[in-house]
């Protein structure tokens, strides 16, 4: 994928750049141009000139060279001035120090102030301190310090200027201490030398010096200046203390935007986001003038609440305001709805902005992309990429996510590619994104280099990786990088543990799973959820210990969750337990009544027993409740090309080939269970089972791919529901007739099909 783009500008028309063109226009004057020795080997005139204006356009050129960052040809010019005998003027100095400041030009700073004191023998209190403020600019205080300590004359300014740099590098107790000798000296502060040391305060540790200036502030009589009563309630809510802030806020008269939007923002990083809602109704009463940033921040509180309601009406009020439209206010307006799962109306929104940027591109994929619509991700994804917009890391975040979800590896790897090229590989959620897409997909190896690639994995990507080696069944591999994980001193969070208890669940370790269950809040902190208990209660119905998993349902201190019951009633299908499966499925339908998977299993329990009246009642309530899943769908990707199947599907261009492969291979195969149900079976209607094997979108999948790619390359397919068990077989079947490697993704986890085995161990 070529990321390189070509930048097209429109030009005026030549008529409006020449409207006026009977005008002579007046080229201003560039004293750049002025070269080195103009003036200063000029005859001066016969006339007697004053002493002021000697040297005014050898300092106007001074200046100007200053001003452009022509450093090195200041300083020459400097050499040129002093050999003709012309002197630098004050605000030629000053114009130095501060492009030297600006720019960090230690060396050039220094030069600067050396040549001032050789030819000024006692240099103007303001022109010392612009030096002083020079050398805090390019962030020597060693110097700054020295030329402090030299300085005979000492007024506020300087030290203002002093503590201040002290205060901005975090060198608080130098700070502290140069603020009581000036205090020894006899010099009053200043309002700016207390907003600096407030506003250097940004750590919990740092409240009890933040309290002890309050409190000389308040013995002094300074408090009820406004810029610093807002530096004083700003510094509490940057080191931890909202109460304080909120008194501080209170006891204001005059409250300036700074101190409302300083306030809320403390509020939605502590969570309390029903006290942002409030400070911003306050704000709207007391009309107090409100801006972007304070939208972004009430967007983001209303989306931590998912008050869509509260958030529509902030909407509108930006509109009224004419700021919805701006990228500002329309991005966190996106992102709002995006996170309250509004899709529509964040469309709408970004719609309405007039340039949206990266960021705003960024949340209305996020957006497509969290509501399933993985195609439009991607669409919009390659038109950015045609159209030359700048892009993000979060941006390919997401479209890493879009890969994993359509199992598109080809595209995932074109992204991959580009993400590289652009720097745009975001260090850890990106890459901990790319190693999912890669397991997804199929390409563990490919997942595996991802995470090697990491110079210090985080618990996001140890937690990926782990996942996806669970995801893929093999657990001995998943528990070692768990070790592995432990072993680097990054510590488990509860999704490590999921991906844990996933492995342990999809082989079989039942002693395993419990002791990384019991071990979770006594050893690693971590305090297990209903998510793990429904973990480890499939552990125990899989392997077939049902009543330890009904055990565990009973007495787990949560409420069990529809997931608990159909863990069991899946164990109880898989080890042919019908009363222990009647009771589960009574409990799921109460949670759940809409799950197709329910029914699907009773009546496949029923019938495996013979009991066929009863199987009959659950085939027909699901008839009579026009319960559907969604369509069974199965795809493989030969030459770039996806090639999509569904159950019984008659459209594809080599349809006959692929019916007559499967034909060939069904000779010498014999169904099981031809009784018995699966959600295909559902889908289409409940055909004669005989007929309907055939038409499994897996199994046409599979034969497309044995029609369709080399006899070496393995067969890789994806289907979005779980596999059924006469496909599983099917499959197995075919890499034994065949030799193939065949290579299954479902809804549930990896089959890795070779010679008869799967690597599942028929164990899903």
């Amino acid at each position: 994928m070529s990321s390189s783009f070509t930048v097209q500008c429109s030009l005026l028309p030549s008529c409006a750049l020449h409207h006026h063109d009977q005008t002579p226009s007046t080229k201003a004057a560039n004293f750049a141009q002025i070269p080195s020795w103009v003036s200063l080997k000029f005859t001066a005139p016969s006339i007697n000139t004053r002493q002021i204006e000697s040297g005014q356009v050898e300092n106007v050129h001074l200046v100007s060279l200053s001003k452009q960052g022509k450093l090195k040809e200041a300083r020459d010019f400097l050499k040129h001035m002093n050999e003709a005998g012309v002197s630098v003027s004050p605000q030629s100095y000053k114009c130095l120090f501060e492009k030297c400041g600006l720019m960090g030009s230690l060396s050039d700073g220094k030069f600067v102030h050396d040549w001032l004191r050789k030819t000024i023998k006692s240099p103007p209190e303001f022109l010392e301190n612009d030096a002083l403020q020079m050398y805090c600019d390019c962030g020597s205080l060693s110097d700054a310090q020295k030329m402090f300590d030299e300085m005979l004359h000492k007024n506020l300014v300087s030290w203002v200027i002093i503590i201040s740099a002290y205060a901005q590098k975090g060198i608080l107790k130098r700070a502290i201490l140069m603020f009581s000798h000036m205090l020894e000296s006899g010099i009053r502060p200043n309002s700016s030398i207390f907003t600096s040391l407030l506003r250097s305060l940004t750590e919990h540790s740092l409240l009890e010096l933040g309290k002890q200036i309050h409190s000389y502030l308040i013995r002094t009589g300074m408090n009820s200046n406004v810029s610093i009563d807002t530096s004083i309630a700003n510094m509490y809510v940057k080191c931890g203390w909202l109460e304080g802030a909120k008194l501080v806020f209170d006891r204001m008269a005059d409250k300036n935007a700074v101190v409302w939007t300083g306030l809320m923002v403390g509020y939605t990083e502590d969570e309390k986001l029903e006290e942002v809602l409030e400070l911003f109704a306050e704000m709207v009463r007391k009309s107090v003038e409100v801006d972007d940033f304070v939208f972004s921040i009430i967007l983001k509180a209303c989306a931590g609440l998912e008050d869509l309601i509260m958030g529509r009406q902030i909407h509108g009020y930006s509109v009224k305001l004419g700021l919805d439209s701006e990228v500002s206010v329309g991005t966190p307006l996106v992102d709002f709805y995006v996170k309250c799962a509004n899709l529509e109306s964040a469309c709408r929104a970004f719609e309405r902005i007039h340039e949206p940027n990266d960021v705003s591109w960024s949340a209305i994929i996020s957006g497509y992309c969290q509501s399933g619509k993985f195609e439009e991700c991607v669409k919009i994804f390659l038109s950015l990429i045609r159209k030359g917009v700048t892009l993000n890391s979060f941006i390919y975040t997401s479209i890493f996510q879009a890969c994993s979800a359509i199992a598109d590896v080809n595209l995932g790897t074109q992204v991959h590619a580009d993400a590289i090229k652009r720097g745009l590989v975001a260090l850890l959620h990106g890459a901990s994104a790319m190693i999912t897409m890669y397991a997804k997909c199929g390409r563990l190896d490919f997942a595996y280099r991802a995470f090697e690639s990491i110079g210090k994995p985080d618990t996001v990507a140890w937690t990926s990786i782990i996942s996806g080696y669970a995801y893929h069944g093999n657990a001995s591999e998943a528990l070692r990088l768990f070790h592995r994980m432990q072993d680097s001193g990054v510590r488990p969070n509860s999704v490590t543990f999921i991906a844990v208890l996933t492995a342990c669940s999809h082989s079989g370790l039942v002693t395993e799973g419990k002791q990384y269950l019991d071990s979770m809040s006594c050893v690693y902190d971590v305090e297990p959820t209903i998510d793990h208990y429904d973990c480890m209660i499939d552990v125990y119905s899989r392997a077939g210990l049902l009543q330890e998993a009904l055990e565990l349902i009973k007495g787990m201190p949560f409420e069990p969750d529809a997931m608990s019951w159909k863990s069991l009633l899946g164990g109880c299908w898989i080890h042919r337990n019908l009363e222990l499966g009647k009771f589960a499925a009574e409990n799921l339908l109460q949670l759940d009544p809409e799950d197709t998977a329910s029914y699907i299993i009773m009546f496949n329990l029923y019938a495996s027993s013979g009991k066929w009246e009863e199987a009959a009642v659950f085939r027909r309530m699901m008839a009579e409740r026009n319960l559907r899943k969604e369509i069974g769908c199965s795809w493989i990707t030969v030459k770039g090309e996806k090639h999509r199947f569904i159950v019984g599907d008659q459209h594809h261009p080599q349809i006959e080939q692929i019916y007559s492969k499967l034909k060939e291979l069904s000779i010498s195969f014999r169904e099981a269970e031809d009784s018995l149900l699966t959600e295909e079976d559902v889908l289409n209607g409940f055909p004669e089972r005989k007929e309907q094997l055939l038409d499994h979108s897996e199994r046409l999948a599979i034969a497309f791919g044995l029609i369709s790619t080399p006899s070496n390359v393995p067969i890789v397919v994806f289907k979005n529901i779980r596999a059924c068990k006469d496909c599983h077989e099917f499959a197995k079947h075919v890499s034994v007739v065949t030799g193939r490697a065949i290579v299954v993704r479902d809804s549930s986890r990896f089959h890795h099909f070779e010679l008869g085995e799967c690597s599942c161990r028929d164990y899903w």
